[in-house]
């Protein structure tokens, strides 16, 4: 029984030595600083416009957005990319000849990641905190939300991510999955309320869980008379909390199929063409 924990805790300690490592990287740092720089340029250029029908702040509520979003680009694209260069440069090969070595490869990867998005939101947060007087602090119920709506979040972005990364013909395809999260993050209510957005887009937002992470957050950080700008008038976190659960539910389900069948094609063979062909890419 004891045995079983090797990879649990392997796995654990290896994710965090990959998030420390990740956040000494100074090209990670510097990235991490333009993406959010460039989202709080955008909150700052809109904060003097209001939110249609009230007199509060766009640009403000665009942070819990971008929170939401966070969760939802990140814990998707970046697995699914992380699983798609380790598969090619032979990570996971190497991971599946030791024993339990999958189980602590992927414990590593949902450790190392989760964390480095709690802690990229959290600066994030204080940031705005810090710029935008207009949030409001709900107590108790504020940490209570953002905490709920994290870990949910989390837990079902990083399976659909080890579902998506298996899809990925190579390592250099990472826009088929940054074009399409983008977009729904444009109908999902980030930038702009998703009740301004034809009804057809408001149901593609509502089918996906990104609109329902920013709901969740701009519940926390907002004044509860936004709520009667959302769909319904409300927050709705019942319904949030079971759209969340089911994408978990279901990419919990898929992925291991889809890990299983990425790995059964993988070969020392297949790896050592790759490893070739992108050698004489570099000498070419």
């Amino acid at each position: 029984m004891r045995a079983a924990y090797v990879p649990l805790r392997a796995g654990i300690r290896h994710g965090l030595i990959e998030l420390r490592q990740l956040f000494l990287d100074s090209h990670h740092v510097v990235v991490t600083l333009i993406s959010t720089g460039i989202f709080f340029t955008a909150m700052l250029f809109t904060r003097g416009f209001a939110v249609p029908g009230t007199q509060f702040s766009l640009g403000v509520t665009m942070l819990p957005g971008v929170l939401g979003a966070n969760i939802g680009l990140n814990g998707i694209a970046t697995m699914a990319g992380t699983l798609a260069v380790e598969r090619e440069d032979g990570t996971l090969l190497r991971a599946r000849t030791v024993p339990g070595g999958m189980v602590g490869y992927l414990v590593s990867k949902v450790v190392g990641l989760s964390c480095s998005i709690v802690i990229t939101a959290a600066l994030t947060l204080g940031a705005g905190l810090a710029v935008f007087p207009e949030l409001v602090i709900h107590g108790a119920r504020t940490w209570l939300t953002l905490a709920v709506v994290s870990l949910l979040g989390l837990a079902a972005a990083l399976p659909v991510g080890m579902a998506v990364g298996p899809l990925l013909p190579n390592s250099h395809s990472f826009g088929l999955v940054m074009f399409p999260l983008c977009a729904l993050a444009a109908v999902s209510g980030v930038f702009y309320p998703i009740t301004r957005l034809p009804e057809a887009l408001q149901w593609i937002g509502e089918a996906f869980p990104m609109y329902w992470l920013g709901l969740g957050a701009r519940s926390a950080l907002l004044p509860d008379a936004m709520a009667a700008v959302e769909i319904g008038g409300a927050w709705r976190l019942p319904a949030g909390v079971a759209v969340l659960v089911a994408w978990a539910v279901a990419g919990a389900l898929i992925a291991p199929i889809m890990l299983r069948r990425m790995m059964r094609q993988e070969s020392g063979s297949k790896l050592h063409a790759r490893l070739e062909k992108a050698m004489q890419r570099r000498v070419g």
